[in-house]
């Protein structure tokens, strides 16, 4: 089973810190693939995200966008319930 959030980062971009942040507030596993001079991990995330900033968020099979647009689910008061979707889906 995956972990039902993924992240496409950079070790010190502080976007990058605020997300991990986020989810780790709320208990939420993720996988935090690193692209720092790793230009294959890079290009598959500009592939799937369509995207060259970092960082790079799915929660399931949503791509959420950045840091912004997940604080902006957060605050909207939508990223529980979408947490709780992936979650189910993957199983945990």
């Amino acid at each position: 089973m995956s972990a039902p959030v993924t992240l496409y980062t950079t070790r010190f971009c502080p976007y990058c810190v605020r997300a991990r942040r986020l989810l780790e507030g709320k208990g939420v596993e993720f996988l935090d693939i690193p692209v720092d001079g790793d230009r294959a991990k890079r290009a598959e995330m500009e592939r799937l995200s369509g995207g060259y900033t970092v960082p790079q968020i799915w929660v399931g099979d949503v791509h959420v966008g950045g840091c912004d647009e997940l604080v902006a689910l957060e605050r909207q008061g939508r990223l529980d319930s979408l947490l709780a979707k992936a979650q189910e889906a993957s199983g945990r």
